[in-house]
């Protein structure tokens, strides 16, 4: 058990690492005139994602959850290829990648990398993530519980995102 602490205070610290570049990215986006969307979702958004981790340390230890070999190795590869596609994310979007929803008016929408594929990669690295983390020590109700909750509130988020970007030129930026 002590080794899934240790994963989840690593997924921990690469969210602090995200917020570390949304913070940088953030500064960009404003100074070129961005324009931010969805603070109201937002503090419940950081909530949910710090409950995530949380939830996934107390049920572990406090329900004695068992490591299931054959889930919890699915699951450990799982969450290093979320982690993956998110850093790709954030590497294909460069300085306009953000925990919030900026829009910086006149820059095309990005439509390389993982954007080729998916309107929303990002998003499916959260949920793939907050899905795996827990289910990596048989976390099945912090599994649940977070999958049902991002999911409502990535209809919010989606919602937000969509409609911000909607303002975007529609000229192909290969990234």
């Amino acid at each position: 058990m002590p080794w899934y602490t240790v994963l989840v205070l690593a997924v921990a610290a690469e969210r602090l690492a995200e917020l570390v570049v949304a913070r940088r990215n953030t500064r960009w986006s404003l100074a070129r005139g961005g324009v931010e969307s969805g603070r109201e979702h937002y503090p419940a958004m950081v909530a949910l994602h710090t409950a995530l981790l949380a939830g996934c340390l107390a049920e572990v230890h406090l329900a004695d959850r068992p490591f299931p070999p054959v889930l919890g190795w699915v699951m450990v590869a799982a969450v290093v290829a979320a982690q993956a596609l998110r850093w790709w994310c954030i590497r294909t979007l460069g300085p306009r990648w953000n925990t919030r929803v900026i829009v910086v008016p006149g820059l095309p929408r990005v439509t390389g990398g993982p954007y080729r594929w998916l309107s929303h990669p990002n998003y499916v690295a959260v949920a793939a993530e907050g899905l795996a983390l827990p289910l990596v020590h048989g976390a099945w109700v912090t599994a649940l519980v977070y999958t049902a909750l991002n999911a409502a509130l990535m209809v919010v988020r989606v919602r937000c995102e969509d409609g911000a970007l909607a303002r975007l030129p529609a000229l192909d930026a290969r990234a």
